[in-house]
């Protein structure tokens, strides 16, 4: 198999061997970690792929680094599911990235609900700075993007040169569907965050986030009032 890529080392022909080498989700996370070793993070959301992920990620190392950007404009759902998987996972080591700013010193330096306003720069300063930050020390990061999640995540691969951060993005499923994630947690009896029971198939901060008419596009209520389905993290 092919060496292990850096984003500074990165070589396409290396990237494409590599995806047509890996055979599944568990082959990919396996040869993440013998490569990075602990210069690999998972940024997690601890939304449904979330949880997966996190679970097929502790079977291989169970002291993994998972990071959450906590914007402190998390649901309460999703800050009791957090403790929960605390609780199962006491090994990992779940790390809370907050932004340079409280929310309210960002509203007296921007003025008040800027997400309202100006959701990009608020995206910005409380995801992408952190996650910035915490990338600082490490080669790679995990993500749970999924390709029938969206138009802009249906070209993912396993490895992905990530010109964004400057890393190495690795996403193991991107070949899972809505149905396989919810099949996983059901068997395996794991966490998640209850919204998802009550039409929240993405969560993110409590006040860009509405629940989901059933056919329509997963992130459909992630920023509903704006062109806007991303919070940036994954676009260059």
């Amino acid at each position: 198999m092919a060496k292990k890529l850096t984003f500074d080392n990165w070589n396409n022909t290396a990237q494409e061997k590599l995806n047509s080498e890996l055979s599944d989700f568990m082959d990919v996370i396996k040869w993440a970690f013998q490569s990075y070793e602990d210069k690999i993070i998972y940024a997690c959301s601890f939304g449904a792929e979330g949880i997966v992920l996190m679970d097929l990620i502790a079977k291989v190392n169970p002291r993994a680094t998972i990071v959450f950007l906590d914007t402190g404009l998390h649901f309460k759902e999703t800050y009791s599911l957090i403790e929960k998987v605390k609780d199962r996972y006491p090994k990992l080591h779940i790390k809370m990235a907050k932004p340079a700013l409280t929310v309210e010193q960002q509203a007296m330096a921007y003025g008040d609900k800027l997400w309202e306003r100006q959701p990009n720069l608020c995206c910005h300063m409380r995801k992408i700075e952190p996650l910035q930050q915490e990338l600082k020390g490490v080669d790679a990061w995990f993500s749970g993007l999924r390709r029938e999640q969206s138009v802009f995540r249906k070209n993912t691969e396993y490895i992905n040169k990530d010109n964004k951060f400057k890393r190495v993005k690795i996403c193991p499923l991107i070949h899972w569907t809505w149905d396989d994630i919810w099949t996983y947690i059901d068997i395996n009896q794991l966490p998640y965050n209850e919204l998802h029971d009550h039409s929240y198939p993405s969560i993110g901060c409590e006040m860009c986030t509405l629940p989901v008419k059933s056919g329509l596009d997963a992130r459909s209520g992630r920023w509903a009032n704006f062109e806007k389905k991303e919070c940036g993290l994954h676009q260059a």
